[in-house]
């Protein structure tokens, strides 16, 4: 049996819940269908739901992006960019979060696209209610993120497994349609 340091059982605590909120928000999204779309929804309807998405992880992209660029203007430490300066320690947190945002938007983004288009219409509730567990992750991961990994587990995971779920729950279902007869 693996013994868990501190700060790896407080992940672990940060990313259990999140994983089961992701899990319920994929179930729950398919099953109960809350936002009421149709079983078959038609295209203009999956092209409004998908820019509707992927505005949610594209800002908080922004957000990260708008806090390097204000963090690096007003100190001249880090003006002239990464590329040329060693980099501040409050620069080098703000990059992470830059870059972990971005991985985050992209692969939302990505999943958002196949689940929009490639879903059952009466699935596509997951879709929002997906983008609110992004919104709601970024923001807990932000406060979180100078705190150390178990404060912004939660958050981190938040952010991440819903789309993650999404992600193989499309997968299945993509394959199943495939090779499944007529």
């Amino acid at each position: 049996m693996v013994e868990f340091s501190d700060k790896q059982s407080g992940v672990l605590r940060g990313m259990l819940p999140a994983a089961l909120t992701g899990l319920g928000v994929v179930v729950l999204g398919v099953l109960l269908n809350p936002f009421g779309f149709p079983e078959h929804a038609d295209a203009p309807l999956r092209l409004r739901l998908l820019g509707q998405a992927c505005l949610v992880p594209a800002f908080f992209l922004a957000v990260a992006i708008g806090r390097v660029g204000n963090h690096r203007f007003l100190n001249a430490e880090d003006i002239d960019g990464g590329g040329l300066t060693k980099g501040s320690a409050r620069v080098l947190l703000l990059q992470s979060l830059l870059q972990n945002t971005l991985e985050q938007a992209g692969m939302a983004a990505a999943v958002y696209v196949g689940w929009s288009l490639l879903a059952p219409g009466d699935w596509l509730s997951v879709v929002p209610l997906a983008t609110l567990c992004f919104a709601v992750g970024r923001l807990l991961f932000f406060a979180g993120y100078a705190k150390g990994a178990p404060a912004r587990a939660f958050g981190f995971a938040l952010t991440n497994y819903p789309t993650v779920m999404m992600m193989f729950t499309l997968i299945g279902y993509s394959a199943w349609r495939m090779f499944s007869p007529g």
